[in-house]
């Protein structure tokens, strides 16, 4: 493989740190294969991938290897029972020997610059960042695309509280050091656990973003863990307020940080085809903060249940 080139200068003149990719997968060996080849295709090439299979009925340590380039290093961790996703992804950070960490969840792919790319960034502002966040890019299955990127400051808690926009772990690059200040992904989540990571990371460092989608992420067509609606409201949302209601006091943000949480479980109920818990939680969002407008088209959608919300899914395609 050529050298290769970050903050143009080529890998060999500079200090390379190791990157640490965790990939934590369950029983999805065709999306996995993509996302280990889009490791592989790493335009940084001082990386060490650690796939976490968490219990798949048949063991993916085949598809990893005929996935894998040969130069790319690699290590395959197996649970005995299946734990999800966080405790997959604490195992592969344990064992991971990089000074930097980077996530890459089995349905997602990278774009080759992605870690390069974020690898510049630490440098051009070290040592005060420690989380880089790149954007996304969304494909459902009709191949149709939409485009995400954050909108973070570089202190990040108060946008976070607030309900801007972060990223999902395929998003991520982590230093160590900080980690080891916040904390482990909470393992009892089972749903929101990049965002409410992304909380805890950003009590103890600078965050910097990159404004372009070099993650690919398909959505639609099969279970994910945002379609745990029952989980996600009755485990993640009171865990949410419970943990952050009070740093969002802090912060002057209490009632908006609820009615931002009270929306997303509405957004979440309305997907999922829960209309009475989305119209319950617009109205929470409604009551909490009135100036949420999304709130009332979201209550306006799950009025006429079924019919209301598809008619309103093909009126906004329509707009688009």
């Amino acid at each position: 493989m050529n050298p290769t080139e970050v903050d143009g200068e080529p890998e060999g003149e500079r200090e390379a740190p190791l990157v640490s990719v965790v990939l934590p997968t369950y029983d999805r060996p065709e999306k996995l294969a993509d996302a280990v080849e889009s490791v592989s295709a790493q335009q940084y090439s001082n990386v060490e991938l650690l796939v976490v299979d968490d219990a798949s009925p048949t063991p993916m340590k085949s598809v990893v290897a005929e996935a894998a380039s040969p130069d790319l290093q690699w290590r395959y961790l197996r649970h005995d029972t299946n734990q999800g996703a966080n405790a997959a992804r604490n195992t592969g950070i344990e064992a991971a020997d990089g000074e930097i960490l980077a996530f890459l969840d089995d349905d997602d792919r990278w774009v080759p610059e992605k870690l390069a790319a974020q690898i510049s960034t630490f440098r051009d502002r070290e040592p005060e960042v420690g989380v880089v966040v790149v954007g996304q890019q969304f494909v459902d299955g009709d191949q149709e695309t939409t485009i995400r990127v954050p909108d973070i400051g570089p202190a990040a808690t108060p946008d976070l509280l607030a309900g801007g926009v972060g990223g999902s772990f395929s998003t991520l690059a982590v230093q160590r050091w900080v980690i080891e200040e916040a904390g482990l992904p909470d393992e009892r989540l089972p749903a929101w656990q990049d965002r409410e990571w992304l909380v805890r990371l950003s009590c103890h460092c600078e965050f910097a973003t990159i404004q372009r989608p070099l993650v690919i992420r398909q959505v639609g067509g099969y279970n994910q863990i945002s379609d745990l609606f029952e989980p996600k409201r009755d485990v993640t949302y009171p865990l949410f307020l419970e943990k952050y209601s009070e740093l969002a006091a802090e912060y002057g943000l209490e009632q908006r940080f609820k009615a931002r949480l009270s929306l997303s479980i509405a957004s979440s109920a309305l997907v999922n085809g829960y209309y009475r818990d989305a119209r319950r939680f617009a109205v929470k969002a409604i009551k909490t903060d009135p100036r949420l407008k999304t709130a009332y088209a979201y209550l306006a959608l799950a009025l006429g249940g079924r019919y209301t919300y598809r008619t309103g899914v093909r009126l906004k395609r329509a707009f688009d």
